[in-house]
């Protein structure tokens, strides 16, 4: 992927709630501080970002500061790093792993999503370069290699937990990232947000149902409840077949990514 960190700018909020979400809110810490985002806790569904540098909350947005590492071995970190390993042999979707020439290179992101995330009747398209967050701190990219371009010419880069750089060093996934689904959480858990703040989890449900695309809407998500949302929620889910997380658009309105 050739694209670097993009501003997007933030819509109008649609004033429909989704159907069995539940209003969250910030709740106040008594200490006091000059940010004005520090003196709210963040609500633990957040937290479980566990690669962010930082993780703030004003009472409308959520705020994540994030340096893109990955958390796991990579043939893409370079030779001299601890996390570095040789790669070789098949990746995603059974391909012949092929390098790209690119090295991770450590970023310095903000990430800010809505706290209370909202149906947005525009859907907005996602942008080439970063769309959300995993729960690592790693971006989340959507299925494109280029504009309208598929992805099948990327797969073939993917490391062996199925992500890779772009040519300024940022690591990211298009697809599930295996790591977090075999190795820090399960295929069904929470694996991240997007930008318009719903959640993303794993390629199956709670009861080890394998989620496909033809289960999903347009967006590549539905709503029901999860373990971290017991009223419910629209979520994305992973998937091994196009458009792999995310589909025409987002669900909500995006917050911003900033560099």
């Amino acid at each position: 992927m050739k694209s670097k960190f993009w501003v997007l700018s933030s819509a109008l909020m649609a004033t429909t709630f989704v159907a069995g979400i539940g209003i969250i809110g910030c709740s106040k810490s008594s200490s006091t501080s000059s940010s004005a985002t520090s003196t709210d806790t963040v609500p633990s569904v957040y937290k479980k970002i566990y690669g962010a540098t930082s993780i703030t909350c004003d009472g409308t947005y959520i705020t994540f500061k994030t340096k893109d590492l990955p958390d796991h071995k990579s043939v893409y970190y370079p030779t001299s790093s601890a996390l570095y390993e040789a790669f070789s042999g098949t990746t995603f979707g059974s391909n012949t792993f092929k390098k790209n020439p690119n090295n991770i290179v450590e970023q310095s992101a903000t990430i800010k999503i809505p706290l209370n995330p909202k149906v947005n009747a525009a859907h907005s398209a996602t942008p080439m370069g970063p769309i959300g967050i995993a729960l690592n701190g790693v971006a989340l990219f959507n299925q494109y290699a280029a504009p309208n371009t598929i992805l099948s010419s990327e797969i073939v880069s993917f490391d062996q937990y199925w992500g890779h750089p772009q040519n300024s060093g940022m690591y990211h996934y298009h697809v599930e990232p295996l790591y977090l689904t075999t190795v820090k959480a399960t295929k069904s858990s929470l694996l991240g947000f997007l930008l318009d703040g719903f959640p993303v989890y794993g390629p199956q449900e709670e009861d080890g149902t394998t989620v496909t695309t033809s289960m999903l809407d347009a967006y590549h998500g539905h709503t029901h409840v999860t373990v971290d949302y017991p009223n419910g929620i629209y979520h994305y889910h992973f998937t091994a077949d196009a458009p792999y997380m995310n589909g025409s658009g987002f669900y909500g309105t995006p917050g911003t990514i900033t560099q």
